[in-house]
């Protein structure tokens, strides 16, 4: 569920254009890393999750495939 739920916050970003724009201007200021680890925290105090050791391996949000793409 944590996946899922993390997963599908990143794909309301990818398809919102206001959003999405937002979260490009944040990456240029702060970093891929940076940004996406903050919204997942957030997602993690918002949804009560906890953290577990099983990444989503082939997420179908592209934001999250792009920090894999540069490590």
């Amino acid at each position: 569920m944590n996946k899922r739920i993390t997963n599908e916050i990143f794909l309301i970003i990818q398809n919102d254009r206001a959003l999405m724009g937002k979260y490009l201007r944040a990456v240029k200021e702060s970093g891929l890393d940076i940004v996406n680890q903050t919204i997942g925290r957030i997602i993690k105090k918002e949804y009560g999750l906890i953290n577990v050791n099983d990444r989503k391996d082939n997420p179908s949000c592209t934001l999250i495939q792009s920090h894999q793409k540069f490590e």
